[in-house]
């Protein structure tokens, strides 16, 4: 799935106590309401999921030997977007 920076308006109705739970939440944490809102949909809808066969899971340690290093950043990159460079 893509997501677009497009934007759309959503209305929705909730209780008083709800609405002001929202707003003092929103004013500590220093955001506005519709920011708290878009952070609760995003974590309620997109997966807190780990890909397992991540080669970053595999590559520790990074340094085995003295003057030995990995482009860890790189090969990263690689697996995730293939070869597109």
């Amino acid at each position: 799935m893509r997501l677009s920076m497009a934007m759309r308006l959503v209305q929705a109705r909730i209780p008083e106590a709800e609405f002001q739970m929202l707003h003092q939440r929103a004013k500590a944490e220093g955001k506005s309401v519709q920011a708290l809102v878009r952070e609760a949909v995003r974590a309620r809808l997109l997966p807190d999921t780990v890909e397992p066969n991540d080669p970053l899971f595999e590559l520790f340690p990074l340094i085995k030997r003295r003057g030995k290093t990995h482009r860890l950043s790189e090969d990263h990159d690689r697996y995730l977007y293939g070869n597109r460079r």
